[in-house]
C-alpha cells in the first residue's frame, strides 16, 4: 500500500483539495497480530445504569480506528476506560498488553472539552504541558508547542488568549497539546465537534499522517507497528474513506466491528452479521 506522506506544512495547505480517494491511500496498514489496545467482558455501572455491557473488541497497532455510535451509546466511556481514566466495574483492559496506567506515557488523550486555561495564549497552555511531557520523545513536536501548533494549523505566536479563540481553534489547540507529548496511541473523544467541514478533513488528514510518524525501536531492537489512533465520533461521513476499522456502538453494546467499507454498507440501528 502507497502512504503518501507529505510534510505537515504543505498536507495542510493542500488537504482542501485532496479527494477522497488519495485520503483512502493514506490509510495505513494495521497488523492483526498486534494490538494496541483491547478489552474482554467490560462492564461500567454508574449505580443501576450500564454504560457498557460486556463489551469485548480490539484494536490492531498501527492504524486509524473509529468507535461509531450516535449520542449515548458508550463510545466515550470505552474510551475512557481504555485510557485508564475510570476503572471498569467488571472485564479487562489491556493497552500495548499491560494495564493502561502502565502505560500511560505512551498514549496521549484528548476529551470532549478542551479542558485548557482559558487565560493563557495556545503557546504558553502547551509550553507548561509540554513540560509535563514524558522525556525521550521521538517526534517533532514533542516537546516544541511551536511545531505541535503548526501542525495543526495554528500560528505560535498569537498573542490572544484561549477565551478568545473560536471553538474550533480551541479543539486545534488540543490536538497540539497531544501531540507535545509524542504518543504512540492517541485517544480522541469527538474531536470534529465544533469544527466545520473544512477543518474536520484537516484534522483528519492529520491523524493519517500522524500514523506514519517513526517510533523508536523496542528495547530489543525490534520495530514497532506504528501509531495508532482511536477516535470516537458520530459523523461516520468524515472518516468513511479513512478508518481501518469501525466499532458500531449502540447502548453500551457493541453491534460490529468491521472493516470500515462494510460497515459503510450497513444502516444504523442494524447489527452486522
Amino acid at each position: 500500500m502507497v502512504v503518501i506522506k507529505p510534510t505537515l506544512t504543505k498536507l495542510f495547505k493542500r488537504c482542501k483539495e485532496i479527494p477522497s480517494s488519495i485520503l483512502k491511500t493514506m490509510q495505513v496498514s494495521s497488523n492483526p497480530a498486534q494490538s494496541a489496545a483491547s478489552v474482554r467482558e467490560l462492564s461500567k455501572l454508574y449505580g443501576s445504569f450500564a454504560a457498557l455491557k460486556r463489551v469485548t473488541c480490539s484494536f490492531p497497532a498501527g492504524g486509524f480506528h473509529v468507535l461509531l455510535g450516535p449520542n449515548g451509546a458508550g463510545k466515550s466511556t470505552l474510551l475512557r476506560a481504555i485510557a485508564g481514566l475510570i476503572t471498569p466495574t467488571s472485564g479487562r483492559v489491556e493497552v500495548f498488553g499491560a494495564a493502561p496506567q502502565d502505560v500511560c506515557s505512551r498514549m496521549a488523550y484528548m476529551s470532549h472539552a478542551p479542558m485548557l486555561y482559558e487565560e493563557l495564549t495556545a503557546m504558553e497552555n502547551l509550553r507548561y504541558f509540554s513540560r509535563l511531557a514524558s522525556p525521550g520523545a521521538n517526534c517533532d513536536c514533542a516537546g516544541s508547542p511551536e511545531m505541535a501548533l503548526r501542525a495543526v494549523g495554528l500560528d505560535p505566536h498569537l498573542t490572544r488568549p484561549v477565551s478568545q479563540f473560536s471553538q474550533g481553534m480551541r479543539q486545534r489547540v488540543s490536538m497540539a497539546r497531544a501531540l507535545v507529548g509524542d504518543p504512540e496511541l492517541l485517544l480522541l473523544d469527538e474531536p470534529f465537534s465544533n469544527m466545520d467541514a473544512a477543518g474536520a478533513r484537516e484534522l483528519v488528514a492529520l491523524l493519517l499522517d500522524f500514523c506514519t510518524w517513526p517510533l523508536p525501536s523496542t528495547p530489543d531492537g525490534a520495530p514497532r507497528t506504528g501509531r495508532t489512533v482511536i477516535v470516537t465520533t458520530h459523523q461516520f461521513e468524515l472518516v468513511a474513506d479513512s478508518a481501518a476499522t469501525v466499532v458500531r456502538m449502540r447502548a453500551g453494546t457493541i453491534v460490529a466491528e468491521q472493516p470500515a467499507e462494510i460497515t459503510a454498507r450497513i444502516p444504523d440501528g442494524v447489527s452486522a452479521a
